[in-house]
């Protein structure tokens, strides 16, 4: 990991009609790392791919990306970096092959060295046996991979990836992510949004959450969820009757207070001494007579911390 910054963004500032898209936006990426930029639904993400990436310019603010100024040196940017969008940005007439060798050409890349190319990215991303087969026929992840593919025929120094595992089967999600953790192994810098929180969780050395355009919370993951408490202890009771009794059960052994779940026949309590405190708990349960049901401790996710930081505003 390089101290050296690939992404560098202060004040960032956009208009769209109307309506504030970036609101100060702040980042700071360092080379050969990933930034996982999360955030609901019109908080700006795209919005800031695009202006990173040159396709928009912004209303304020600056920024420089592999060392060059978006707005001053855009070719330089553009040189430099390598974007896959929410959707495959591949020609459905021609082959996988055919889209590789193409895009090779068009990057002053020799015939032999083209071809050379699109069959170790072929091979790399499980394409090969597609290979010759016009892309209208790839299923939605086999497209998703060429995209990727498409992006690295030379390859970045910052690779932008906006959503990239959208509509994706498990398999095809776990594909290429084993795809990015191979390109910031090599060096490249990847600034990733998504909205699968799982996803920031395991690719994102940084995640940066933002809201209504502007930065609410950075840091790593276990940074995020410090944010949002202690582990939880839950637990279900076969008889839901017995509800007080947990509750009373668990008084002098636990330092939280219980929170109960009628509905479910579920109580959860703040966890302070660790395992300690749940075996503590399991023996207080037993003692009391309890038939317990599920049984688990629960620590805070990029759910709980998506949630308790965006509130209402997530999904909107």
């Amino acid at each position: 990991m390089s101290s050296e910054l690939a992404i560098e963004a202060t004040g960032l500032r956009k208009q769209h009609k109307g309506r504030t898209t970036l609101d100060g936006l702040d980042l700071a990426v360092p080379a050969g790392t990933v930034l996982g930029l999360l955030g609901p639904n019109g908080a700006g993400k795209t919005t800031t791919v695009r202006v990173l990436s040159t396709l928009l310019p912004p209303d304020g603010g600056s920024a420089r990306v592999a060392g060059h100024d978006v707005v001053r040196d855009p070719r330089g940017v553009r040189a430099r970096i390598a974007l896959a969008g929410q959707y495959a940005a591949v020609d459905e007439l021609l082959t996988g092959r055919q889209n590789l060798v193409l895009i090779g050409r068009m990057l002053h890349l020799g015939r032999a060295a083209a071809r050379r190319r699109a069959d170790e990215l072929l091979t790399e991303y499980a394409l090969q046996d597609a290979a010759d087969r016009p892309v209208r026929t790839y299923s939605g992840g086999m497209r998703r991979r060429l995209d990727l593919a498409s992006c690295l025929v030379v390859r970045p120094a910052v690779l932008f990836l906006d959503e990239p595992t959208t509509g994706l089967d498990p398999a095809s999600r776990i594909l290429l992510w084993k795809a990015v953790r191979g390109l910031v192994a090599e060096g490249v810098t990847v600034l990733l949004t998504t909205q699968y929180l799982e996803e920031a969780d395991q690719l994102a050395d940084r995640i940066v959450l933002i809201a209504a355009g502007a930065v609410i919370a950075e840091g790593t993951a276990d940074q995020l969820k410090g944010k949002v408490g202690q582990a939880r202890l839950e637990f279900t009771l076969a008889d839901r009757t017995r509800l007080p009794d947990a509750v009373a059960a668990l008084a002098p052994v636990t330092a939280g207070e219980p929170r109960v779940d009628e509905e479910r026949g579920a109580v959860t309590v703040r966890v302070v001494d660790g395992l300690d405190e749940v075996a503590g708990a399991a023996a207080a349960l037993r003692a009391a007579g309890l038939e317990v049901g599920e049984f688990g401790l629960r620590r805070p996710t990029l759910d709980d911390v998506f949630l308790h930081l965006t509130g209402d505003t997530a999904g909107t």
